[in-house]
């Protein structure tokens, strides 16, 4: 009822941290946490693709340093930039210019103003002064000189608008504007467009002879200061203007009319419209609600090929450089630089941002970001919260981990696919924090809530079962103290001769020698997964297939038993040492069903298996030393070990029990026994066979040859009962049967 009690609650709260994410997800309010989180997801995919080469469609004419060491400082006379405008068109041949630079102040430094002020008032009636004067002037109007090379060329001016996004709001208007893209109707006037105060534009002549003219402000900033998306459009009075690398990609197409996609989620409510895409002759443009552009980074700068400015003044660049290129001109010139804080790079050139957002256009590469994904996320976060609940509720905690681990790989990657393969900016970071802190909280809850009586309960067994099995206990649902029968193992050790062993010592050096035993028999039990069950004197009794089941038990428990006899013969010497008597065990294992629990009076409880298996266990453990054995299992017991040689040594009745018992010697792993030991034991069993065959002479014989060559108890045993039945032939009935009367 308390563990019921506790799951609600941790049910509730999970159903809380849902219910806030779900109104973040639905724009009720917002987690700053969440949205910056998202904006860094975001970064990251941006980074993780970036272009190997620079796009060579695009090319920036650079203002650079070394072009201002060659012409002079900025800005430069109208002329050279009309010089400029003309190499471009005339000897390179390239396909449209845009210029990131605005030309709102006229032209004064070829000093025609000046000459005309002689002319005007000095010199007003000097006819030869006139008439030098009036032939000059076409070459030092500079405007017009650069107004003339513009013109029937498609070169596309930059301007700026103020907005509330500026710096400065006030209203200007300063310049001439290239004529709107698209005036708003009744219906898209609700659009939530980018709208601008004023503007500083082109001086009227140079707009007038231009192509056309685009926006070079980027005014949607993101809250950390950096640019991620750039509006398409911005909406001055009620007409629309676009930016500056749309009228280039229109200028290609020979300026087609705009197309408008707008939600149809919103749209019917006829208040909160909200855009889609864009459509411009065979190009769809993805934007937000706002029409802004997530602009398409190739990478750091440097993703575009740059030209020096001054170069295209002398003609010294090989003309398929620039050769149908589309072009922008701007300055990296010290001073002059325009730089932005963007995914790629701090320090970003302002006009590569129109570069990216040209090939964007160009290549259907700008991602998408509709409004449809707020429900995807809406969706995919309740669908997450019930994977997570269902694992917590019905899985251990590896299983629960490599769930939760799944989901948040499978969300981050479905996030990269979505980017890669569809163009899709899926919100994954909400996503991915949501499932961080829901794993988080159920698994601190179930920890110091749920779990307290589980660790208390393990914290019983360590006193019981090596430290690893402890930290298995915390992860495992499958135990518990009630009893149960299970299909175990139970071994049962004793050191022989032990009575006349601790006559022979003092007191405190029985108590270390004995210590010092306990400590290494008990450490090879541990590392074979056994749990002691009780030290009884000089036994140990052990188990294996609880608290925590084992498939292999028989094996475990014979394993340990083989790493005891090892461990034994490696003490003699510490034994000899310390002067105390040499020490000889004997081992009995037994797998069988065996009823295990936590059993005692309300006094004291102890954790120990019971029934026939066990007693047979202990019974092995006595016969062991009749037989000249260390160790001894039975028939079960062996079933469970395939990999390893056992020797049979007989075929037994033991005290309590009717039914015969197979007892065996194990050798060891099957792959590791020598020549000589599986001759010997090949050998051995061809003298057993001769025995229960009641070939008792030839039996005897064969067994006195393997006794001369080893002298074990074993042998002489089966001599003895040779004789005897040579002596007195076994009953017709006999059966090989050896009865054990006697413990």
């Amino acid at each position: 009822m308390v563990m019921n009690r506790t799951r609600l609650i941790r049910q509730l709260i999970s159903l809380v941290i849902l219910s806030l994410f779900l109104a973040h997800a639905t724009h009720v309010f917002q987690l700053p946490l969440l949205g910056t989180l998202e904006k860094k997801s975001y970064d990251f995919r941006v980074n993780l693709y970036p272009a190997t080469e620079p796009d060579q469609r695009i090319v920036i004419v650079d203002i650079d340093e070394r072009s201002l060491e060659q012409v002079g400082r900025w800005p430069w006379s109208r002329n050279v930039l009309a010089e400029l405008v003309n190499n471009l068109f005339d000897h390179y041949h390239v396909s449209v210019t845009g210029f990131d630079v605005l030309f709102a102040e006229a032209d004064t430094s070829s000093g025609l103003g000046i000459l005309e002020q002689f002319g005007q008032q000095q010199l007003h009636n000097n006819p030869d002064y006139q008439h030098a004067l009036a032939q000059l002037r076409p070459q030092l109007q500079y405007d017009t000189i650069f107004a003339n090379a513009l013109q029937n060329r498609n070169v596309i001016m930059g301007y700026f608008f103020a907005n509330t996004s500026s710096a400065d709001n006030a209203e200007i208007a300063k310049g001439e504007l290239p004529a709107p893209i698209a005036t708003l109707s009744e219906a898209n006037k609700n659009i939530p467009f980018v709208q601008a105060l004023g503007f500083g534009a082109s001086l009227p002549v140079l707009q007038q002879h231009a192509a056309h003219g685009g926006f070079i402000d980027l005014p949607t900033v993101d809250s950390d200061g950096v640019i991620r998306a750039v509006p398409m459009l911005q909406r001055y009075g009620d007409d629309l203007y676009e930016a500056l690398s749309l009228a280039m990609v229109r200028s290609l197409m020979q300026f087609p009319p705009l197309g408008m996609t707008v939600n149809d989620a919103t749209q019917a409510d006829g208040l909160n419209l909200g855009l889609e895409q864009l459509q411009v002759g065979a190009f769809t443009i993805p934007v937000d609600e706002r029409g802004a552009a997530l602009v398409p980074y190739r990478g750091s700068s440097g993703s575009f090929v740059y030209v020096s400015a001054v170069d295209v003044l002398n003609k010294t660049l090989p003309t398929k450089t620039l050769e149908d290129a589309i072009v922008l001109v701007g300055t990296t010139a010290a001073g002059l630089l325009d730089v932005r804080s963007t995914p790629v790079q701090n320090l970003y050139p302002g006009v590569e941002v129109h570069a990216n957002l040209i090939a964007g256009i160009l290549d259907g590469t700008i991602k998408q970001n509709p409004a449809y994904l707020q429900g995807v996320l809406f969706v995919s976060l309740i669908v997450s919260w019930i994977l997570l609940s269902t694992l917590f509720h019905f899985a251990n905690v590896p299983i629960t981990i490599l769930g939760a681990t799944l989901l948040f790989s499978a969300t981050f990657a479905g996030g990269l696919y979505a980017w890669h393969e569809m163009n899709i900016v899926l919100p994954v970071a909400t996503q991915m924090m949501f499932i961080a802190v829901v794993f988080f909280f159920n698994m601190t809850y179930t920890y110091f809530v749920e779990n307290r009586s589980k660790r208390q309960m393990a914290k019983v067994f360590r006193q019981y079962i090596p430290p690893e099995l402890v930290d298995e206990l915390d992860n495992e649902n499958d135990y518990g103290m009630e009893g149960e029968t299970r299909e175990m193992s139970v071994m049962f050790t004793d050191i022989r001769g032990f009575t006349n062993l601790s006559e022979s010592l003092a007191p405190k050096e029985l108590t270390r020698m004995m210590n010092y035993y306990f400590s290494e028999m008990t450490q090879a039990l541990q590392n074979h997964r056994g749990t002691i069950d009780k030290y009884i004197g000089d036994a140990i009794m052990a188990f294996w297939g609880a608290p925590l089941r084992d498939e292999k038990h028989a094996q475990h428990a014979m394993e340990a038993s083989l790493e005891m006899i090892e461990r034994l013969q490696k003490m003699r010497l510490e034994l000899k040492r310390q002067g105390w008597p040499e020490i000889n065990i004997g081992v009995g294992i037994n797998s069988g069903p065996m009823f295990v629990g936590n059993i005692g009076s309300q006094f004291r409880m102890s954790y120990t298996v019971l029934g026939d298996s066990v007693n047979l266990g202990s019974r092995l453990e006595s016969l062991s030393k009749r037989y000249g054995v260390n160790i001894i299992v039975s028939e079960t017991t062996r079933a469970g070990c395939p990999d390893y040689t056992f020797r049979e040594l007989d075929l037994v009745t033991v005290v309590g029990k009717t039914e015969p018992v197979t007892i065996y010697e194990p050798l060891g792993k099957k792959t590791q026994l020598s020549i000589e030991q599986k001759t010997a034991l090949d050998d051995y069993q061809q003298a057993l066979n001769a025995y229960r065959q009641r070939q008792w002479q030839h039996a005897k014989q064969q067994f006195a040859a393997l006794y001369a060559k080893e002298p074990r108890k074993l042998y002489s045993i089966y001599m003895e009962r040779c004789q005897t039945f040579i002596d007195k032939p076994a009953e017709p009935d006999w059966n090989g049967v050896y009865n054990h009367d006697s413990k």
